[in-house]
């Protein structure tokens, strides 16, 4: 059985997966960091977002950027109050291209609640789909 702090995460992944804003966020700490890479900057995809608020923004504005994504974690590992996922993501462009991307993510959590997401991916790969 996995750990409480596992299994908030995969509520949220399967709100992700759901369409669930409020699957996702019900794994999240309400002051939650959400955070991406800089170098996503260039689409209004980078930063670090705060709260339930800044997460709901960057996922209204997602739809403007990409024509869809799927998350798929695979596997978890916890340590402390960090758990590391590595997963894969099918990312399709707003002409229709789709392809697959790997994905780590950081959680830390809080009182059994995600207080920080870190999304680490290949920014390179993730420009080019959205400029093909």
């Amino acid at each position: 059985m996995a750990s409480p702090n596992i299994e908030a995460i995969r509520a949220s992944y399967a709100g992700f997966r759901d369409r669930d804003i409020e699957g996702i966020l019900s794994g999240m700490h309400p002051d939650v960091e959400w955070v991406h890479p800089e170098g996503m900057a260039k689409y209004g995809l980078g930063g670090t977002k705060l709260g339930h608020a800044g997460i709901k923004e960057f996922l209204a504005h997602v739809p403007t950027v990409l024509g869809g994504m799927r998350l798929e974690p695979k596997e978890f590992i916890e340590q402390g109050d960090r758990i590391v996922v590595f997963g894969t993501r099918e990312v399709t462009s707003r002409r229709g291209t789709t392809v697959t991307l790997d994905f780590v993510h950081s959680w830390t959590m809080r009182d059994g609640k995600a207080a920080r997401m870190e999304d680490i991916f290949d920014t390179v790969a993730f420009h080019e789909l959205i400029e093909s």
